[in-house]
C-alpha cells in the first residue's frame, strides 16, 4: 500500500468518484448478514459475504461496537399560521429541551410555538437559536423528549433514501445490540451483524466491547472547502468506558487486534487516545481524521461505502491509504456493490 499523503497534499477533489445512482441502496439486504463484504486487507480485493467475517478474524481479536440507539428524531408539524414545519432533533438536553434542525417556509421566532404530531400530538416552544452559526433551534417540549419522539416521531432516514420510513425501517435502521438512545443516524457498519454472526464470533474466540457515539445529522453535511484542512468538523457526544479501555489493554497483552465496527467507533477510540494513551472519557468530539493522522488504537476497520467528497472518505483513506481505498472503491463500483447506509461493507487494515 502507498504511504498516505499529508493533508496539505490532498484537496476535496481527491476524494471524489462517480457513483451510478442505482448503486445507492434504498432498502437493506433481505438478511443482515447476507450483505456483501469487500475484503480489502490484502493487495488484491476479495469479494465475500458478511457472514464470512468470523473466519477473517483470529481468536483473541476484539471487536468494538457503537451501542448507540437511533431515536425517531424526525417530526412533522405546523405553525399557528398553518405553515408546515419539519424538525430533525439533533440532541436531547436536560429540562425537556432539544436542539433541532427546522425546515419551514419562514423560520419560527423565539416565543412562538410549533405543534407536532397533529391533533393528538404536542406543542413545543421555540426558545431561540444555538449551534455553529446558530444553525439549530432550541425547543422546549412539554414532557420527556425521548418518550414524545417515540410516540410521534419518524425514523430519520438519510437524505439519499427516497422512501418514507416504514415499520421495516424502524427495525432495520437499528443495530441488534442498540442500547443507548440518542443517535439521529445509524452506525451503519454494525447493521450487518445478526445473532448468528455474533454467536459465530464468540465461538471463534473473538471478544466484544462497546463505546457510545450519538451520531448527529452533521455526518451528512457536505464539505464546502477545497482545502480539507480548512473544514470545520461537527461535534458529537461520545463515551469510552473503562471496561472497554481494559478490554483493549487485555487484547494488546495477548497479541490480538482491535477491530473497530464503523467510523463512529474509530472516532470514539481515537478521540479517547488524543492525549497519547487510551483513557476512559465522556464528552463531545470534533475529531477530524485525514491522511497523515497517527492512529493509536485501531488495527482493523469494518465500514460501509461512503459518500464521495465526505469526511468519512478522508477517514478511511487516512486509515488504509488513499490510493488503496480509491482502488477498492473502483472495484466496488465495477462489481456492483451497494452503497451508503443500507449498502454493503468492507474490511480494512491500517496501513
Amino acid at each position: 500500500m502507498s504511504t498516505p499523503a499529508t493533508p496539505r497534499e490532498l484537496t476535496l477533489a481527491d476524494f471524489d468518484f462517480e457513483l451510478p445512482p442505482e448503486l445507492i441502496a434504498q432498502h437493506p439486504a433481505a438478511e443482515r448478514s447476507a450483505s456483501r463484504l469487500l475484503d480489502g486487507t490484502g493487495p488484491v480485493p476479495a469479494d465475500r459475504v458478511f457472514r464470512e467475517l468470523p473466519a477473517l478474524l483470529e481468536p483473541g481479536d476484539l471487536l468494538v461496537f457503537n451501542d448507540t440507539r437511533v431515536i425517531k428524531a424526525r417530526l412533522f408539524g405546523e405553525k399557528p399560521t398553518g405553515g408546515a414545519v419539519e424538525a430533525l432533533v439533533e440532541r436531547v438536553l436536560p429540562g425537556h429541551v432539544v436542539h433541532a434542525h427546522l425546515r419551514a417556509s419562514k423560520s419560527p421566532r423565539a416565543g412562538s410555538v410549533v405543534r407536532f404530531g397533529g391533533p393528538s400530538g404536542f406543542e413545543a416552544e421555540v426558545l431561540g437559536r444555538a449551534g455553529p452559526e446558530e444553525s439549530l433551534f432550541v425547543l422546549r417540549f412539554p414532557s420527556e423528549p425521548l418518550a414524545l419522539l417515540e410516540r410521534h416521531g419518524h425514523v430519520p432516514l438519510p437524505p439519499y433514501i427516497e422512501h418514507a420510513d416504514t415499520a421495516d425501517d424502524e427495525r432495520r435502521y437499528q443495530t441488534v445490540f442498540a442500547a443507548r438512545p440518542g443517535a439521529v443516524a445509524a452506525p451503519t457498519a454494525a447493521l450487518h451483524f445478526d445473532e448468528a454472526v455474533l454467536a459465530a464470533l464468540a465461538e471463534r474466540g473473538v471478544e466484544r466491547a462497546a463505546v457510545t457515539l450519538h451520531v448527529g445529522a452533521g455526518t451528512f453535511q457536505p464539505v464546502r472547502v477545497e482545502r480539507i484542512a480548512e473544514h470545520r468538523m461537527h461535534s458529537e457526544w461520545f463515551e469510552v468506558p473503562q471496561a472497554t479501555v481494559d478490554a483493549i489493554a487485555a487484547t494488546r497483552a495477548r497479541g490480538g487486534r482491535v477491530v473497530a465496527v464503523g467510523t463512529t467507533t474509530i472516532r470514539s477510540l481515537e478521540s479517547a487516545a488524543r492525549g497519547g494513551a487510551l483513557q476512559a472519557c465522556t464528552g463531545d468530539t470534533d475529531i477530524f481524521i485525514t491522511p497523515g493522522f497517527e492512529f493509536r488504537v485501531v488495527d482493523r476497520l469494518i465500514t460501509n461505502f461512503h459518500l464521495p467528497r465526505s469526511t468519512l472518505m478522508m477517514l478511511i483513506s487516512a486509515f488504509a491509504g488513499h490510493a488503496h481505498v480509491m482502488a477498492l472503491y473502483r472495484h466496488a463500483i465495477e462489481s456492483r456493490y451497494r452503497f451508503f447506509s443500507y449498502g454493503d461493507s468492507m474490511l480494512l487494515e491500517r496501513c
